[in-house]
């Protein structure tokens, strides 16, 4: 009976769990310091980090920098800030780091923010 009930509860958090797992999306690629291309199950976006800015002295290794943070197939959760010229603007923060990648390049002096902190 304990391992019926078990079972019962596996099965149900399985349902509820991995819908929520296929439908994260990944990084696809880095395209700029700032811009990556992100896609889900059919989709691809083009996402502009929220919030901050990175100098040209900085482009190449701030898109280095996040080509190590958030490689190929990473999965990231996009909390949306806005739009700007048909791109989306988001904090990006891989799934797993508590930190989005915008606060990551400003903590590591490669970018400078330009929104107040959430």
């Amino acid at each position: 009976m304990v391992f019926q009930v078990f079972g019962v509860a596996l099965a149900l958090m399985l349902l509820v769990v991995q819908p929520l797992l296929t439908q994260a999306a990944e990084v696809l690629q880095v395209r700029e310091a700032t811009l990556l291309q992100v896609g889900d199950r059919n989709r691809n976006y083009s996402v502009r980090l929220a919030c901050i800015e990175v100098s040209p002295d900085d482009q190449q290794v701030a898109i280095d920098w996040l080509r190590q943070a958030v490689p190929r197939r990473r999965r990231v959760n996009l909390r949306p800030e806005g739009s700007e010229d048909g791109l989306l603007l988001a904090r990006v923060t891989p799934i797993g780091d508590e930190q989005d990648l915008g606060a990551a390049l400003v903590n590591e002096g490669l970018a400078h923010a330009t929104c107040p902190p959430v």
